[in-house]
């Protein structure tokens, strides 16, 4: 009997094409809509913990001021004291580097751009994720001597080298000759500006050499990775009673220096995506009620449209409850078509978006497959009433239907 009523039900739709694709067509749009919305949504959730992943392991930036990025008038910086000190004596680190960074031009042959120069220590490498496309990394020995080498990131490569190999040549960095021994891969783009345009040299490099002077505190960020599974809450309320200590502050005093967690700031920034993902979701799940408003009007005038018919069946031996299911399953049939036609359109839309915001496209079959039974739910909701409508027509008065 299901089968005949489906049979049924496809060759009334097959009658009018038309009508029923502007039938369905809220629930193509409902569910396209909410699928679209949900993917888009987690994608973008994964990309932006990958881009903090892609800043550093467990990454944790100590910095003066009393916020990230303020700075207060007359607030010391740090030294290279407070880095070893602070890998010595708070447990669950893993790595620390001390940072400076300064802004230089840096020539090689007829070309000249202004590149940001970071000096700091091999530990640098290890707490950003950092790997060499070719050449090698900074060193101990290289930090000890002071000696005059960098790595470059591959915009500055392309920028002063264009195809060349940089490996082994000398650019010059303010009044002095610079050799890149290696050239570091592509990490590309982050929510601070492009991680690849950088150059790297050891601390005592850009202390001595460039900026020409070593005060004791000429340390402007000091990196910390915390280690795997370790609770990073805890390690920056250590690194807050250490440094605080370090800085003479009073139990009155307010910190002059901030830790960043990159940690809670990617479980921060997740939990607000997957919130207005949620919110989007939501307002485009409207468009399926309304659409299910459109199914129950058209099958309304289907069933005025065909009482006739109904009258005929009932005369004949037809129960209620077949002429009810007749019409139910007509309806279901509409709005599963809706739902797969939908299901069809966001995956068009969703690859086609992720190219554009580039952000990773991945098939959720959980949200496609909840979108496809609510659309069934909403053929059920809102088919239920004319089909009632239906089986309950007194068969004398239907044949008597004009």
């Amino acid at each position: 009997m299901l089968w005949n009523a489906f049979t049924i039900a496809l060759r009334e739709i097959r009658r009018n094409l038309t009508r029923a694709f502007l039938t369905v067509l809220g629930v193509i749009i409902g569910v396209s809509a909410v699928i679209t919305m949900v993917t888009l949504g987690q994608a973008t959730t994964e990309a932006v913990k990958a881009q903090i992943s892609n800043l550093g392991s467990n990454l944790l930036v100590l910095r003066p001021g009393a916020g990230f990025g303020s700075r207060m008038a007359g607030v010391p910086n740090f030294s290279e004291q407070d880095a070893i000190l602070l890998r010595e004596q708070i447990p669950g680190i893993a790595a620390v580097a001390p940072v400076r960074n300064s802004s230089f031009s840096t020539i090689y042959r007829d070309k000249a751009r202004s590149t940001s120069i970071t000096g700091s220590t091999p530990d640098y490498f290890t707490i950003g994720k950092w790997t060499t496309a070719e050449g090698r990394l900074l060193t101990e020995a290289d930090l000890r001597a002071g000696a005059a080498v960098c790595v470059i990131g591959g915009t500055v490569r392309r920028e002063l080298f264009g195809t060349e190999n940089p490996i082994g040549a000398k650019i010059r960095i303010r009044n002095a000759s610079i050799e890149v021994v290696g050239l570091l891969a592509s990490k590309g783009q982050a929510g601070m500006g492009d991680q690849d345009d950088t150059i790297v040299v050891p601390l005592s490099t850009l202390q001595r050499r460039l900026i020409g002077r070593t005060s004791a505190q000429s340390v402007g960020q000091i990196n910390v990775s915390a280690e795997d599974g370790v609770d990073t809450t805890l390690v920056v309320n250590d690194i807050n009673a250490f440094m605080r200590q370090r800085r003479h502050l009073q139990s009155n005093m307010e910190n002059n220096f901030n830790v960043f967690d990159t940690r809670q700031i990617a479980d921060t920034l997740s939990s607000s995506t997957k919130m207005m993902t949620t919110l989007l979701a939501a307002v485009a799940g409207v468009s399926l009620l309304v659409g299910g408003i459109g199914i129950m009007n058209i099958m309304l005038v289907s069933v005025t449209e065909r009482t006739r018919e109904i009258g005929i069946r009932l005369s004949i031996g037809a129960t209620a409850h077949e002429v009810l299911l007749q019409f139910l399953v007509e309806a279901i049939t509409l709005s599963c078509v809706g739902g797969l036609v939908g299901i069809g359109l966001a995956l068009a839309l969703c690859f086609g978006l992720a190219q554009v915001i580039a952000v990773p496209f991945h098939f959720n079959t959980e949200i496609n497959v909840i979108a496809f039974i609510f659309s069934a739910a909403v053929g059920i909701a809102f088919g239920f009433a004319p089909a009632r409508r239906a089986a309950r027509l007194d068969p004398i008065e239907a044949l008597r239907h004009e």
